[in-house]
């Protein structure tokens, strides 16, 4: 959804991505790790 708008987002090293002939398989293991830091961060100061 994000990654058209920002272009970092799902091209981080630690995603994962394999594409074969007929099979494409995408993980954003880092992108989703350092989204749930950022998100639970924001969340830390607002309930401060």
């Amino acid at each position: 959804m994000l990654s058209g708008k920002l272009p970092f987002i799902g091209n981080l090293p630690g995603d994962i991505s394999i594409k074969r002939d007929n099979f494409s398989f995408y993980f954003p293991l880092t992108t989703s790790i350092l989204l749930s830091i950022v998100f639970s961060f924001i969340m830390w100061l607002i309930n401060r």
